[in-house]
């Protein structure tokens, strides 16, 4: 299974004829989801039509669709995906998981071919859009996959080589994704400056920006335990793409379960072994209430387009960083010290809202009233601290309460910290 996975999608404004949409052609800033097929083996139309109408109805246009060679589910799940988006307006396009698994270029060829002309493929000036998770040393291989397939418009994730190394291959790509959603080990928050060296290496090129809420794993099996800093991480990444304005945008992810990204309730045959314990109970559905908002002005150029609604989202750990063991887990990936140098026992929300106005954040029937720390367009940035407090979690905004889990200061089951956070939509 592929439990790091990048994906590039870039679904595009939909013409319907008949009834049957027609394929996309470029045009206008797009968003997309990253959607891991490796997880939905036996996975049944009805969950791919509740996956797509909850994306579409936050706004999201299409999902890119990670597959492995190994999977022998990837035909069944495939034409699924792109029959349902087909039907529903949405959009899709593969994206080769090339770290995780090895392909020839004949597999390849068979696939781009297989979709190009599905109703529901992203294509940019006639090409069906096509990405990689990684894969720089296949870049030779590409030319032989456009002559066999009349051309693709390619946009991978080779965030290996950094933004100057992709620089170097401008000739074998259309343009690129940049994997880098989260802060660097040891570090709190993240800036632009990865965006901003993608945009000037490219060179006018398509530049894919990755945008993520959260990232926990805790898979010794796959050798992976770390916590990237997401304490204000939903709230940092959406103000920097109306800073950035690239040309897509990609959401990592959206059920990428083991890596604690996910923007959707889990489904629990999709859970892999060993990250049940920080995954059951924490619900991140309430993520995607803040994107109808982000995404408009995102393809308007303008933070001051219409609310879609009033309301907002909180998200925080039900334990404190240092209740108990870290678990070995360390402060991002490649890092050497403890996550519990990354996180702050704090509740993090972002308020949508025609005007400035204060908040109030309950945990066990002690109140806080604060005012935003940030703001951007009608978003406003609050976090408030535990202070020692234990219990439900309640967050009022303009007369309006959601309660979530307790706050526990108790060890988990497992022994040491979760650093996955729930979230709460007010």
């Amino acid at each position: 299974m592929r439990l790091n996975i990048a994906a590039a999608i870039a679904l595009l404004a939909n013409t319907a004829l008949a009834g049957v949409a027609l394929p996309r052609q470029g045009g206008g800033r797009q968003v997309f989801a990253h959607y891991m097929v490796g997880l939905t083996s036996g996975q049944t139309r009805d969950q791919w039509q509740t996956d797509i109408s909850q994306a579409k109805s936050a706004g999201i246009d299409g999902f890119a669709l990670n597959i492995g060679s190994q999977d022998s589910w990837n035909g069944e799940q495939l034409q699924l995906a792109y029959d349902v988006a087909a039907s529903n307006g949405f959009t899709m396009f593969l994206s080769f998981d090339m770290a995780a698994s090895s392909w020839s270029v004949d597999q390849v060829v068979q696939l781009v071919n297989q979709y190009k002309n599905s109703g529901s493929q992203l294509k940019v000036n006639g090409k069906p859009f096509v990405s990689t998770f990684e894969g720089p040393g296949w870049a030779d291989n590409w030319g032989a996959v456009r002559s066999a397939t009349g051309d693709i418009y390619l946009v991978p994730d080779w965030s290996s080589l950094g933004a100057q190394g992709v620089g170097s291959k401008l000739g074998q790509i259309d343009g690129a994704f940049n994997w880098g959603a989260w802060p660097n080990a040891n570090e709190y928050t993240i800036n632009t400056g990865n965006d901003v060296a993608y945009k000037s290496s490219l060179q006018g090129k398509s530049y894919m920006m990755g945008v993520s809420p959260y990232f926990y794993t805790n898979l010794p099996q796959y050798n992976k335990n770390w916590y990237s800093s997401s304490d204000s991480l939903w709230y940092d990444r959406w103000k920097q793409v109306l800073d950035i304005m690239p040309e897509y945008i990609e959401i990592i992810t959206w059920n990428d379960y083991g890596e604690s990204s996910y923007i959707n309730d889990p489904i629990p045959r999709q859970i892999v072994s060993g990250a049940e314990s920080y995954i059951n109970g924490f619900g991140h559905s309430a993520f995607r209430f803040i994107l109808p908002y982000f995404i408009s002005a995102y393809k308007a150029g303008n933070a001051n387009v219409a609310l879609p609604s009033e309301g907002a989202v909180a998200w925080y750990r039900t334990t404190p960083a240092t209740v108990c063991s870290d678990g070995g887990t360390v402060w991002g990936q490649g890092g050497g010290a403890s996550a519990t140098g990354g996180t702050k026992d704090l509740v993090s929300v972002i308020v949508l809202s025609n005007s400035p106005k204060t908040i109030t954040v309950s945990i066990g029937g002690s109140s806080q009233t604060v005012s935003a720390s940030s703001s951007v367009g009608k978003a406003y940035f609050y976090q408030v601290p535990f202070n020692g407090r234990t219990g439900a979690v309640t967050v009022t905004v303009d007369g309006k309460s959601s309660t979530g889990p307790q706050i526990q200061n108790a060890c988990p089951p497992t022994g040491h910290v979760n650093f996955n956070s729930v979230a709460i939509q007010i």
